[in-house]
């Protein structure tokens, strides 16, 4: 193997990403199958869910800010992991490395299942038969892991264009669809039958799944042009950009089509469509459902190499999975998570077992909630470790209002989750602590040492 080609751990990619792309990132796993879906959910709370989604956004918005700041503090490659490392110690940066992770590969195989299904709409054989599923599934996800391993610049190319694809049908939807709306369809507002709070805590609840990626510009920080520039504006207007698609489609699903129907749709926005434009209108937004799906599914694949790359780089996962390819990306990192997701993939597709995925699929939200929470602060904690919280940009007070904020609006999101979900996410994070205990002793063994800013000691790597 020449030194062109060897594999080299820890080095630092050139960047490859804009920030159109990182915009187009942002948004793209942001919005995924959750909006083609969600009016339908929605709609047996009623009207009122707009003000979920109001306050929803709020909150994502408050995490964006939090996570441009802390962009511009750490600009390491790893995104949450990288952050609360820094800002906590390794092993909560481990423990946020191995639940980040998991969601990340998990939810690859939710969004590729997701994309089988709209695929099935168009092509009822794919829908039909199991086998050409699993096959169309596989060769989705194996052919743009493919293209992650090729390089992040060919990935972002391609997150721009299907994000692009997607917004045209929402937005068409959301700003033409205004002239279709019938006031009537408003009233009454609440149709929950609970307390008005009740109804906007559950409809916050379902529509915070949607805000889930806001963080992704920060995941490759290595790969991005200007990171402490252009991550904190992409993640500012990738959030503004989708809540005004989400606030705006359902608004209009809501006044199109009466709650009681739209509540048993199993394509709300598609039937939205056909009702206003024919069925001609509904093909082209199972056309957009699977352009926003194949895009989110390439946006988390990107992702899944890289939250593993950097943990790997602090001797946080195993060295293997620091390892850059000739194209000067964590091809290792990408392989095994995708197997891991190619491996769920089959498993949903099992009889019998699709109960089971479902519960892995909410594990893996609650699993991205906890970094959230423990971002909200992780400034505060970085210049206090730093021996800098004396001195703040800004005032100490500005950081700690909005890290509280962030902290409990993330806590009232996993609260939110439902006890069943906390509790068995609790132990799916436990389960990383006897891995996190052998790399240790491994390293031990082997002489290394590592420090809270990332850095080797003794051993491989200085």
């Amino acid at each position: 193997m020449t030194e062109a080609t060897a594999p080299t751990l820890g080095a630092a990619p050139s960047g490859g990403l804009g920030l159109r792309a990182c915009v187009a990132l942002v948004i793209g796993n942001m919005i995924g199958s959750g909006i083609f879906l969600l009016p339908a959910s929605l709609a047996a709370i009623g009207p009122i869910s707009l003000v979920g989604w109001v306050i929803t956004s709020a909150g994502a918005l408050v995490l964006a800010i939090l996570f441009g700041r802390l962009s511009r503090v750490v600009s390491r490659t790893g995104g949450p992991y990288a952050y609360c490392e820094t800002g906590y110690g390794e092993f909560a940066g481990f423990v946020i490395a191995w639940g980040y992770w998991i969601t990340l590969w998990t939810g690859n195989a939710a969004v590729t299942v997701a994309l089988v299904g709209y695929l099935g709409f168009l092509f009822p054989a794919i829908g039909n038969s199991d086998v050409m599923g699993i096959g169309v599934a596989l060769m989705a996800i194996w052919s743009l892991t493919l293209i992650n391993i090729r390089g992040v610049s060919a990935a972002g190319r391609i997150q721009t264009i299907t994000t692009i694809g997607k917004l045209i049908p929402l937005l068409a939807v959301g700003l033409i669809g205004l002239f279709w709306v019938d006031m009537a369809h408003f009233t009454p507002f609440n149709q929950s039958g609970d307390t008005p709070l009740a109804a906007i805590s559950a409809a916050a609840a379902l529509t915070l799944w949607a805000f889930l990626g806001l963080e992704s510009a920060t995941v490759p920080a290595g790969e991005v042009i200007e990171p402490e520039k252009t991550i904190p504006r992409a993640t500012i207007i990738g959030v503004l950009v989708a809540a005004a698609v989400y606030i705006s489609v359902t608004f209009v699903t809501i006044g199109v089509v009466p709650s009681p129907v739209l509540a048993q749709s199993e394509a709300p926005v598609a039937d939205v469509a056909t009702a206003m434009w024919g069925p001609v209108g509904g093909i082209v937004i199972a056309i957009g459902a699977v352009i926003s799906t194949f895009g989110t599914l390439n946006g988390f694949t990107l992702l899944s190499g890289q939250v593993p790359y950097g943990a790997a780089v602090d001797r946080v996962f195993p060295k293997r999975l620091g390892e850059l390819s000739e194209y000067g990306t964590p091809a290792n990192a990408l392989v095994l998570s995708n197997l891991l997701a190619s491996v769920l993939i089959v498993m949903n597709f099992s009889q019998g077992l699709v109960g089971a995925f479902n519960v892995i699929i909410l594990l893996a939200v609650m699993s991205s909630l906890l970094p959230y929470a423990l971002c909200a602060f992780a400034e505060l904690m970085i210049l206090v470790r730093r021996g800098q919280s004396a001195v703040v940009p800004g005032g100490r007070t500005k950081l700690i209002v909005l890290g509280s904020l962030g902290f409990v609006y993330s806590a009232w999101a996993i609260y939110g989750s439902g006890a069943d979900t906390v509790f068995l996410g609790f132990l799916l994070l436990l389960a990383g602590v006897p891995i996190h205990v052998a790399l240790k002793l491994r390293q031990a063994a082997e002489g290394e040492t590592h420090d809270v800013e990332g850095n080797d000691g003794a051993g491989e790597g200085t």
